[in-house]
């Protein structure tokens, strides 16, 4: 005689393997995960279901499931840093750009109806995200925003919350970060926001560097003085002439450099009305021998001692810091600017979440 199905744990999710990003699942490839059946309710719909915890790879803190595999193919977002599977970008962001309506419920009572009878319209890893409204330009908005590469950085352990308070004694051997914690508005962020694309500060500080949300300009910078742009993105095959021949229908270029092993390159207009025709025309459609660009403004020189790049560009070229050379950066954006708290913000302490 079959022994009867326990009422209590129908519709709850049971899962042979986590629906993550290439970031969060991180770059070592024999990662070992344990599998909890039923461990936790979901961030989202707090039903049960399957968590999953590894270890991303060396130096890297633990990461597990926040939230159930329903809820996550519901919106195409990853499991645990919630950021959507194609883009790699806050739901807020996609959602604004596509035009797409949020109709998940969020009362407790209807959330977990909605939840129980949609995994019957839920097959594979396909989402129910209805992309029909979407326009050209906003498609064209989220390429250019996309992070195509992980960013391992998000893996980082989570600040030491004995060395904030002065009292860690375990010094080099501490497995947590030793550094002061900033109190902004990332620190107070709701996991449910992030999934139902509300009031989420990563996504406006995304949308907020985008004027009027459509990616058609970028606010340039107070300092007059500023006249070199940021090109990120440059392939081998694309050298100082090919720029220069894309550039100079803007205005007199004072220099080009190119720097191949960090994939960027710097043009220096003589006038800051030529950089600006030129950011403002190529914002969103900068192509170069079929490779798609992004484009930013320049910064400031730094002053003090030069660095290496700075002593190899004697053409009065502005840099921007050292650091964004090493690791380019989506248009506009710092790669912070896609930390969430349980990602590798300020977080404290031992947890860990996503």
């Amino acid at each position: 005689m079959a022994a009867k199905a326990d009422p209590n744990k129908q519709g709850w999710e049971e899962s042979e393997f986590p629906i993550l990003c290439e970031t969060c699942l991180g770059d070592n490839p024999y990662v070992l995960m344990t599998r909890q059946g039923f461990g936790k309710e979901c961030k989202v719909c707090s039903r049960p279901f399957t968590i999953f915890r590894w270890l991303p790879g060396a130096g890297m803190r633990y990461k597990k499931t926040e939230i159930c595999q329903t809820c996550a193919k519901l919106k195409n977002v990853c499991q645990t840093c919630l950021l959507d599977l194609q883009y790699n970008l806050p739901v807020q962001v996609r959602d604004t750009a596509l035009n797409v309506t949020n109709d998940a419920p969020r009362s407790e009572i209807n959330r977990e109806y909605f939840a129980q009878n949609i995994e019957g319209k839920i097959s594979g890893a396909e989402s129910l995200i209805n992309y029909g409204k979407a326009d050209s330009s906003g498609r064209e908005m989220l390429k250019k925003l996309a992070r195509t590469e992980p960013y391992y950085k998000r893996n980082r352990p989570h600040i030491c919350s004995f060395f904030v308070k002065g009292s860690c004694t375990r010094g080099d051997e501490c497995p947590y970060r030793h550094e002061i914690p900033e109190e902004n508005e990332l620190s107070h962020q709701n996991i449910k926001d992030r999934y139902y694309g509300t009031n989420d500060p990563v996504a406006k500080k995304i949308l907020n560097r985008v004027k009027g949300g459509n990616g058609s300009n970028i606010t340039p910078p107070e300092d007059k003085t500023i006249t070199s742009l940021f090109i990120t993105g440059v392939e081998d095959d694309i050298d100082e002439a090919d720029l220069k021949g894309y550039f100079y229908a803007f205005g007199e270029i004072k220099s080009v450099v190119v720097v191949h092993k960090s994939r960027c390159a710097f043009i220096n207009f003589a006038t800051r009305a030529s950089a600006e025709q030129a950011i403002d025309k190529s914002h969103s459609n900068l192509n170069i021998k079929e490779h798609d660009l992004k484009i930013t403004w320049g910064r400031p020189r730094p002053t003090g001692p030069k660095t290496e790049v700075q002593a190899a560009t004697t053409q009065n070229v502005v840099l921007p810091p050292l650091e964004s050379m090493q690791i380019p950066a989506p248009p506009g954006e710092a790669p912070s600017d896609f930390l969430y708290p349980s990602q590798d913000p300020t977080y404290q302490g031992s947890s860990t979440k996503g």
